[in-house]
């Protein structure tokens, strides 16, 4: 088998397992700040011990660049928190398809963060993406859970395309794992006062479930995502990861026993084709924003 064929089996199971972190907010008894905090505290220990054995440096290049760091962390942390949140309120399959709003907010806040305008097929996916959220809503109330759980996660949504914008301009000359690394610590630090004292009493069962959602489903992902773009574009990544609502959506009807309903499926592919298309036409976009200036 070939790098590139290997790299593709390789990416796929690295969002399998990133769609699996959805399952740890409801087998662990914590809130979602404290899984959080557990999770970037195991995660960053893996990572660092990862770029320590990969002879990778572990240092940032500028105080500028720990500046940035410490603002992708907070931001990454306050995202975790909501996408924690948006599942416990809910339920992971409405949780994982609120979340990938963040595609089309991306290119809807884009614009501010480079030179890039709105075209109408942008405006086609938004309205896209309301319908699709207009479906997944039982009803105008945040009394309603299911409602208040598609509130946060579009949250959770907004904070990561910010986030993701902020770091493709500003952090991207660094490794997933390297840039994951620092964020993960950043987040440790920020959550450590909110932590409480459920975390020391949580019974082993939690404690291993937080160090497989710290190790295996976070640090590793991280890991295989550096080594896959070694033969992978970045589109193809891209896409790929769109498949992330329908691996997590998957594995909450298997593992969890969740049957969602006819009206949040059909709000999932609205949302879901959104963000394929805006995935496509953004690389498309940038492809030929770089040959012209060339």
């Amino acid at each position: 088998m070939n790098a590139v064929k290997r790299s593709l089996i390789s990416l796929h199971f690295t969002v399998v397992l990133l769609g699996g972190t959805a399952l740890f907010s409801h087998l662990v008894p914590l809130s979602a700040s404290d899984i959080t905090l557990m999770r970037s505290v195991f995660a960053c220990i893996a990572l660092f011990l990862f770029l320590r054995f990969s002879s990778e440096s572990l240092t940032l290049a500028s105080r500028k660049d720990y500046l940035i760091a410490i603002g992708l962390g907070i931001l990454m942390a306050l995202h975790w928190v909501t996408y924690f949140a948006a599942m416990q309120y809910s339920s992971v399959s409405v949780g994982m398809i609120a979340l990938f709003t963040f595609p089309v907010i991306t290119v809807l806040i884009e614009p501010f963060f480079e030179k890039v305008s709105l075209v109408w097929q942008d405006i086609v996916s938004a309205l896209t993406v309301i319908a699709g959220v207009y479906f997944i809503v039982p009803e105008t109330s945040l009394d309603n859970d299911i409602t208040l759980g598609v509130l946060i996660g579009v949250g959770s949504a907004v904070l990561y395309a910010f986030r993701n914008l902020i770091h493709r301009k500003h952090f991207k000359q660094y490794s997933g794992a390297k840039a994951m690394a620092w964020q993960t610590l950043v987040i440790a630090i920020f959550l450590l006062p909110t932590g409480s004292n459920e975390i020391t009493d949580a019974p082993m069962s939690a404690w291993l479930m937080l160090l497989l959602l710290g190790t295996v489903f976070t640090a590793l992902p991280h890991a295989l995502i550096a080594a896959s773009l070694r033969h992978l574009r970045a589109k193809t990544f891209s896409l790929i990861a769109c498949m992330q609502p329908f691996y997590g959506v998957i594995l909450a009807v298997l593992l969890l026993d969740e049957n969602p309903s006819g009206n949040t499926l059909l709000g999932g592919i609205l949302i879901t084709s959104a963000s394929i298309y805006e995935t496509l036409n953004t690389h498309k976009l940038h492809g030929k924003s770089e040959k012209d200036s060339d």
